[in-house]
């Protein structure tokens, strides 16, 4: 395996923690499903606390996986997906350069 995938693997590492976990995957089902919602939103449609949904958010944050607007007093959450996806992209070409998978 080249440096170059090992270096984009390192670069998933905060997605691939974040879709390790079935709440945040979740959390991305429905914010991709029904757009920009808040933690109150959220937790309306989820078995879990207000606190838990709001760890999980920031957690998402952090890896890209979601982004935040302020309204007033609310930030609403929604999902963005498109640096992961390209990130995703350039690690199976990368497989593919190295002959790890076949193209």
């Amino acid at each position: 395996m080249s440096q170059q995938t090992i270096e984009i693997l390192k670069e998933c590492i905060p997605t691939f923690t974040v879709l390790s976990d079935e709440n945040r995957l979740m959390i991305l089902h429905i914010l991709f499903e029904h757009g920009s919602l808040n933690v109150n939103d959220l937790t309306e449609r989820l078995h879990l606390s207000r606190p838990a949904v709001s760890h999980h958010l920031k957690i998402m944050l952090d890896a890209g996986l979601v982004a935040v607007e302020q309204h007033g007093k609310e930030r609403y959450y929604t999902a963005t997906l498109q640096q992961a996806g390209e990130r995703f992209q350039r690690l199976m070409a990368s497989f593919v350069a190295d002959g790890c998978i076949q193209p």
